[in-house]
């Protein structure tokens, strides 16, 4: 082995190069003093799989979507490696909003005496076709279809009447004047006269009346976005609906619930197959919830599940119809003398995401990100720790409830990085590369220094530039404490997701959508 293909190794094994991180974008930022809603809130995010379409939901059950501006790929042709050899800066993605809709209302069973709130849990996106945008939406009970659409506008042209013809034909101004029979008899003319007026009126000559007056619908060049619920899958859940996924064959999708995942058809919202249920006879014997679901990318007939117990459960549905039994376990073995009152609390697994090639599963409990391979269930590949700091005051958080929130987590698109919330405002990025210590905190939240930019006319750049160094302090500032001797639980950010292409990350925080790019 040479001098230069032993510099190639070394630098394969440290891994890809660590991401400098920036501020994008933000939307629906708060003003100083500006209180949040509750209805405001973001409580889902998902990209589309080209990227080109964001969407949120939010405690008030609406749905909001947004699309990609910058297509100066598109423009110019080629691909990012292709313009990265020429003289073409590359921008950061810019998405600007797009429509809203409201997605579910809130309600009331009358059976259970059980109030549904509107909250929108989870938004998946399907195929899309025609133009026309796809997607999936739930709360705790119901699962809605959307689609969304562009419509062309039609309005009412002119009146067909010739102009020429109209300036000297009285009858059509009289016609029209007299064409109520109470206001002309009140106006002191006689019934005879009246008639006698309206039939010489609408008299048909031989050759037709050129002043009739219809009314010409025309389509214009205006278009509007219209989104239409398409099917209701409802009914099919006794518990709170925490997860929907789309299968790679385009038909099916799940939905989970804490004791049963259903598989549905597209195509057929009365219907639904019970593919697991860990329901006991007797519910006093019951030990663990489902607590998140997915469907494998590729394969359509695996999908993976988690629990509360910090249990990765992998299923083919080839192998029965009812997937009581498993094909393979993922969990980690407890230290021994480790165990507490808080292990089961915290072990308790909150989401999962399958990596895009479907190789790793990445897990998100309350204290850690893991990384399985699903062809080794002996433990996690990687473990990356999120809230260590914390441990000293998980009896704190027990006490305000904040020990059960629920983190999600996400991949990039080439399966390098993973990404999670925290409090104060906070995410972090891991890189998986072997032996990497890359791990980045960002805060995203309403920074004063934001609002220091009165001139219009200065180019946006230097607003950018300025918060991007904001940004890059955020860890240093006094708000945000790595060693965990102050921290705020009441904000924090639970929702993100990792473009499918890109390294650009959205999240939320409260009701304000922040865009980041390295």
């Amino acid at each position: 082995m040479n001098g230069a293909d032993g510099e190639e190794l070394d630098s394969a094994a440290l891994g890809p190069p660590a991401l400098e991180w920036k501020f994008s974008q933000v939307f629906g930022e708060r003003t100083a003093g500006e209180e949040v809603q509750e209805v405001d809130i973001i409580s889902a995010i998902e990209f589309d799989k080209t990227g080109d379409h964001l969407a949120t939901g939010d405690r008030g059950g609406r749905v909001v979507l947004f699309e990609r501006t910058d297509v100066k790929e598109s423009q110019h042709g080629g691909n990012r490696r292709d313009l990265e050899m020429m003289d073409y800066p590359i921008r950061h993605p810019e998405f600007r909003y797009k429509t809203e809709f409201q997605s579910h209302e809130p309600e009331f069973d009358y059976l259970k005496s059980l109030e549904i709130e509107e909250k929108i849990n989870k938004i998946r996106w399907c195929q899309t076709a025609n133009g026309a945008l796809f997607l999936l939406s739930t709360n705790d009970k119901t699962i809605k279809f959307w689609k969304v659409q562009e419509k062309k506008i039609k309005k009412i042209s002119d009146m067909n009447v010739d102009p020429s013809k109209l300036a000297g034909n009285h009858t059509v101004a009289s016609s029209s004047v007299t064409s109520n029979p109470k206001l002309h008899l009140a106006n002191g003319g006689s019934p005879d006269r009246f008639y006698n007026h309206l039939s010489n009126d609408l008299s048909f000559p031989p050759g037709g009346i050129s002043s009739l007056r219809l009314p010409v619908v025309v389509t214009c060049s205006e278009t509007s976005l219209v989104a239409r619920c398409r099917r209701v899958y409802a009914h099919a859940h006794d518990y709170h609906i925490n997860s929907i996924s789309n299968n790679s064959d385009g038909e099916t999708f799940i939905s989970s619930d804490d004791l049963r995942i259903n598989l549905w058809n597209l195509q057929i919202s009365n219907q639904s197959f019970n593919i697991v249920d860990v329901k006991p006879t007797n519910m006093e014997d019951l030990t663990e919830v489902i607590t998140s679901a997915e469907f494998h990318p590729s394969h359509c007939n695996m999908l993976a599940y988690s629990s509360s117990k910090g249990s990765i459960r992998l299923v083919d549905l080839r192998q029965s119809a009812l997937c009581d039994s498993h094909s393979k376990l993922f969990e980690e073995q407890e230290a021994p003398g480790s165990r507490s009152f808080f292990t089961e609390i915290i072990a308790s697994i909150s989401d999962i995401k399958f990596a895009k090639d479907g190789r790793y599963i990445l897990s998100r409990d309350y204290m850690t990100l893991k990384l399985w391979d699903v062809n080794m269930d002996a433990g996690p590949i990687a473990t990356f720790q999120v809230h260590e700091h914390l441990r000293p005051k998980l009896c704190d958080l027990y006490e305000n409830d904040s020990i059960f929130d629920k983190f999600e987590c996400c991949l990039s698109g080439d399966g390098h990085r993973v990404a999670t919330g925290s409090y104060n405002n906070m995410f972090r990025v891991f890189c998986c590369a072997p032996g990497s210590t890359e791990a980045t905190s960002l805060e995203a939240s309403k920074n004063p220094m934001r609002r220091q930019v009165q001139n219009p006319s200065r180019p946006s750049r230097s607003l950018s530039s300025s918060i991007t160094r904001v940004v890059r302090r955020g860890a240093e500032t006094p708000g945000v404490d790595t060693n965990g001797n102050s921290f705020d639980s009441t904000t924090k950010l639970l929702h993100l997701a990792w473009h499918p292409s890109e390294n650009s990350i959205a999240c939320a925080a409260a009701n304000s959508l922040y865009m980041y790019y390295a």
